[in-house]
């Protein structure tokens, strides 16, 4: 592994007031935080303004969130599931990131919420689907966390070890990936421009 920060930016699928997604990404934020060389960046898209498709905008919120998403070397989305399919937040962020995306050639994992009792399943299987299209590199087994208003108590904390875990494992998992197949393919490219230089 190569000595370097690795730059994780985590983008929050929901802009309600209290909402479980965010809590959820907190959680992981939590996770990546307690890691050395790791780095996150929580994007909230509620702060960007960004522009509907197509519509002409002259605020610099695009602009933001592409320069954000092109830092990261691995990104996670994090949505709700709103009548079966995932969050307008994130689909608002995906139509800013860019034609060809930022997310292009990027590892991403996907962490889904959801009040029901199967979760985020058709919300995540739509987003796979459309991220892998911009060309990232989707990880599998994304986690889905169903009856989600029955696991955080009042202070966002998740109140079971299993929920815990499994949302702290979309973290671990990106960035053992990391790790594991873009950290030796960094250090052999530095070693080559080391030698032609």
């Amino acid at each position: 592994m190569i000595d370097r920060t690795i730059s994780i930016a985590i983008v929050q699928g929901s802009v309600r007031p209290g909402n479980f997604t965010a809590k959820a990404v907190a959680v992981v934020a939590d996770e990546l935080r307690q890691q050395s060389q790791v780095s996150v960046d929580v994007i909230d898209p509620a702060t960007l303004d960004l522009p509907l498709p197509g519509a002409a905008s002259e605020n610099s919120g695009a602009e933001q969130l592409q320069e954000r998403i092109q830092n990261a070397i691995g990104v996670i989305l994090a949505t709700p599931e709103y009548h079966g399919g995932y969050s307008s937040v994130i689909k608002l962020a995906i139509e800013n990131m860019g034609f060809p995306s930022v997310l292009k050639g990027k590892p991403v994992a996907l962490l889904g919420v959801a009040a029901g009792q199967i979760g985020a399943i058709k919300a995540l299987e739509q987003l796979r689907s459309v991220v892998s299209h911009v060309g990232a590199i989707v990880l599998p087994g994304p986690v889905s966390i169903a009856g989600v208003q029955g696991k955080f108590d009042e202070g966002g904390n998740v109140i079971d070890a299993q929920t815990d875990g499994a949302i702290r494992s979309v973290g671990t998992n990106l960035v053992h990936y990391i790790h594991d197949n873009l950290c030796p393919k960094m250090a052999l490219e530095e070693m080559v421009r080391a030698e032609a230089a």
